[in-house]
């Protein structure tokens, strides 16, 4: 049955598990997670497709059926599996996406790889998911593709099927010329890009140096700006910008810059918040900290991410300042990212040396400064620790946006605690009552977290009200309205 909205996102929209030796489609439980939001527009309209990759051992011959029928809580849609081999996974996605790509978008020019990119293999992958779109979609349809690993799709996509409209969301911080234009792929990409009809980012500043690349390689005019408004604003942050480019007029006709801050569900992070058995777990943590005070850091095993500055600036406050010694516990939560990469492999020994360095300077037998912890932690445990945290830490070197201060932020029911935050996440932007931090400046990060340990209980609670309103304003149900018009553009004869 052809779609009126088909999404285009790597990954499948369920988790798939194994009970009594059969494959049971389970629906996904992260409350936060892009796949449920996106999900719920399949509500939206009279049929919907989803578009991912599947593991196989013969991408011709892939031993199970290429498109199935799904029927879950978000209604019924269908879904088209493209089988991909793990070299072909390994080199779209591990080589080019991660070697090539991820560095570029975050300004880690010294982290770029070229050598091993498999170019064409990248191309096959995204035409085979353009394929499957094409199929998909019903005459004047809505094809949303997801990500840079799929930004040769639009292109492709125009090309099959020159009547549907076609919109892309950036998930990752978008660079500015003279980083971006480093890929040799750096033209084709942006074509492609340019087939679309509307090219959404988190926050001004990524949409403001979209246009800047666009313009350093094609004969492209900005036709519309638009003023930045002053809920995106945070005064004298490194991301902020007053003005923002929102049509360029590309070779297949306008196309529009839309920004989007993506959020959390504050209603589910405040109803898990609330529940007896967390309240419980968050008193038993609070107990066990006695007079301690928690910080908090939580985030993935990335180079991005900032990792071994923010534990360097911790052993710096601890020399300096050795009254809180005894006094305060980090709580250093860094997830493995992907431990078949030897990059994050380097940054996870580097944290662990790190946090064995400083245990063994000014540890005790009764107190540790740093707990490592190197595992996913339970969302809802994680919602107790955020409620047990008098500071939350969160400062990366770059970050399309940062939900780990969103979700601490919603979890605060009892409007207390304090959030010290990297001035390149995206979140600083709509976040500007946080303690703001360069993360790249050993005094300013040792400055910001003294800051946030020494904050009177009123400041606290005052910057945490509007930092919540900030939260609520930009939640995660209010990411997608942006692809409302295209969904349902108004009717041309309409008054």
């Amino acid at each position: 049955m052809p779609s009126d909205l088909v999404i285009v996102y790597h990954r499948q929209p369920y988790e798939e598990v194994e009970e009594n030796g059969k494959t049971v489609l389970r629906e996904n439980k992260s409350p936060n997670g892009i796949v449920p939001t996106l999900k719920s527009f399949f509500g939206k309209v009279d049929h919907g497709a989803w578009v991912a990759w599947k593991l196989a051992d013969d991408s011709n011959e892939p031993g199970w059926d290429r498109q199935i029928e799904v029927d879950d809580s978000f209604g019924s849609y269908s879904v088209s599996r493209l089988p991909l081999t793990q070299r072909q996974v390994h080199e779209f996605y591990h080589v080019t996406s991660k070697e090539a790509f991820w560095p570029i978008l975050h300004s880690f020019k010294d982290r770029y790889n070229y050598d091993p990119v498999d170019w064409p293999n990248f191309r096959e992958v995204n035409w085979r998911f353009a394929e499957a779109a094409a199929a998909e979609a019903a005459d004047g349809a809505l094809v949303w593709v997801h990500d840079y690993n799929l930004w040769l799709v639009p292109g492709y996509l125009r090309q099959m099927r020159p009547d549907v409209k076609i919109a892309f969301f950036h998930h990752t911080p978008f660079p500015a010329p003279d980083m971006f234009n480093v890929l040799p792929w750096r033209k084709e990409i942006i074509e492609s890009l340019m087939a679309c009809d509307s090219v959404g980012f988190h926050i001004p500043r990524y949409a403001t140096n979209f246009a800047a690349v666009v313009q350093s390689l094609m004969d492209v005019e900005v036709t519309d700006r638009a003023n930045v408004p002053d809920d995106l604003i945070a005064e004298g942050t490194a991301l902020t910008e007053r003005r923002v480019p929102t049509i360029l007029n590309g070779p297949f006709g306008d196309v529009n810059l839309s920004v989007a801050p993506v959020g959390v569900d504050v209603e589910y992070i405040q109803a898990r918040a609330r529940e007896e058995a967390t309240q419980q777990r968050v008193k038993a943590l609070r107990t066990d900290l006695g007079d301690r005070k928690l910080i908090l850091s939580v985030g993935r095993t990335d180079y991005t991410k900032g990792g071994i500055e923010q534990l360097e600036s911790f052993e710096r406050v601890l020399e300096e300042r050795p009254e809180l010694r005894g006094q305060v516990q980090l709580m250093h939560v860094s997830v493995s990212a992907n431990r078949d990469m030897a990059a994050y492999g380097e940054i996870q020994s580097a944290i662990e040396e790190a946090a064995g360095r400083i245990n063994g300077r000014f540890g005790s037998l009764d107190w540790q400064p740093i707990t490592l912890v190197s595992r996913a932690i339970p969302f809802k445990d994680l919602i107790a620790y955020y409620q047990a945290a008098s500071v939350a830490w969160i400062t990366p070197l770059a970050d399309g946006m940062n939900l780990v201060a969103k979700e601490f932020i919603a979890s605060r029911v009892d409007g207390d605690g304090a959030l010290v935050l990297s001035e390149f996440a995206g979140a600083a932007v709509e976040l500007g009552a946080a303690v703001a931090t360069n993360p790249f400046s050993a005094r300013s990060m040792d400055v910001a977290i003294g800051q946030a340990l020494d904050m009177s209980e009123t400041e606290r609670r005052d910057r945490m009200k509007a930092m919540q309103t900030a939260v609520r304003r930009y939640d995660l149900s209010s990411w997608g309205k942006s692809i409302d018009a295209l969904l349902h553009p108004p009717r041309k004869d309409a008054a």
